[in-house]
């Protein structure tokens, strides 16, 4: 497997770097974007897009702990619109973003 990616420490950083894109993660790792795939499937069990998708709700999740409002977690977690992040954080989570704000610490406090 390509040494770059096995040399790689810190993917959810990088993975924001890319602004969650499967091809900009290629372009970062300096490999194609189906040598990327292939070693996401056999490094984390996951295609890129999945993968990504999850290192970005996990990374709103953090940002609205930390109180941010949904607007600002939608901009830094690279949505255009705070309603489009809304649907897909919920559709993602199964919880509203507001729901995770403070004082809940995790999805499980909410019963999702």
């Amino acid at each position: 497997m390509n040494t770059n990616l096995n040399n790689i420490e810190n993917w959810p950083e990088l993975a924001r770097e890319a602004k969650w894109s499967a091809s900009g993660l290629a372009r970062k790792s300096g490999v194609s974007l189906r040598t990327l795939e292939r070693h996401l499937l056999k490094h984390m069990g996951q295609n890129p897009r999945t993968w990504l998708t999850k290192q970005r709700q996990e990374c709103a999740v953090g940002l609205l702990r930390n109180g941010n409002s949904v607007k600002e977690v939608a901009e830094r977690v690279g949505y255009r619109h705070a309603s489009t992040f809304s649907r897909e954080f919920t559709r993602h989570s199964g919880c509203r973003p507001k729901e995770m704000m403070p004082p809940f610490k995790s999805l499980s406090d909410l019963g999702c």
